[in-house]
Parts: C-alpha cells; sequence; structure tokens
C-alpha cells in the first residue's frame, strides 16, 4: 500500500492577504490584537497566535 502526500491530510488553506507595511491594522476576530494585515483585508484576519493555533487544530494528525 503506497501514501501519497497528503492522501489523509486536509486541502491546503486559502492563500493570505497580503501583511500591511504599517498601520492600520485589522484586529483579529478571535482575540482582539492587533494582526499584521490592513483593515482593509477581506475575509476572517488573525493574529500570529491565534493562526498558529488555528494551523495546529486542522493539521494532519496522522
Amino acid at each position: 500500500m503506497t501514501m501519497e502526500s497528503g492522501a489523509f491530510c486536509a486541502p491546503e488553506p486559502a492563500p493570505r492577504p497580503p501583511k500591511a507595511a504599517e498601520g492600520p491594522y485589522a484586529r483579529c476576530v478571535l482575540c482582539l490584537e492587533p494582526t499584521e494585515y490592513a483593515e482593509s483585508a477581506p475575509g476572517i484576519v488573525l493574529c500570529p497566535v491565534c493562526e498558529w493555533q488555528e494551523a495546529q487544530r486542522n493539521a494532519c494528525s496522522g
């Protein structure tokens, strides 16, 4: 039995918006801390800590 790369993993997350060079910064939707993204960034934005925690929750547990 061969396992292809990613055979048991969820698909890659959607691309993130570009990081802002300077403020105003959007607030994280989970903890309300400033993010690395501009206020005008579309979609749900997370701070680096919440991004990491979300990635851990969604990671393969093979």
